[in-house]
């Protein structure tokens, strides 16, 4: 992950969740431990590579756990740690503010204040 260059607790956490995907892996892993190619099936329109980089940033900030079972063939299931569970704030409030964004006006969508 990137380095924290101002020190503010909001680019510190911006670095974890940060980007278009992290956020939306976590609210899928909050329903239940999941397959990769179960994500892949919640969010169609994120590339393999891109997944498997957000996995990996998550597993590597302890927030998602990748656990592998020696099956045949061997089944990897991704879930959330401790950790990862006290995103839950914040994967209701982001998902509050997508709700109250898409309910407005598309004209206030474009409009700008100074």
């Amino acid at each position: 992950m990137k380095q924290v260059i101002s020190g503010c607790s909001i680019e510190e956490a911006m670095n974890l969740i940060g980007g278009r995907w992290r956020l939306l892996i976590v609210s899928y892993l909050f329903e239940r431990p999941k397959r990769f190619s179960e994500l892949r099936r919640d969010i169609p329109s994120i590339s393999q590579r891109m997944l498997t980089m957000d996995l990996r940033a998550l597993e590597s900030a302890g927030i998602v756990l990748r656990t592998v079972y020696p099956e045949v063939p061997v089944r990897v299931v991704y879930s959330l740690t401790l950790e990862g569970r006290r995103l839950e704030k914040v994967v209701d409030a982001v998902k509050e503010l997508g709700l109250w964004l898409k309910a407005r006006p598309a004209a206030t969508h474009s409009e700008h204040h100074d």
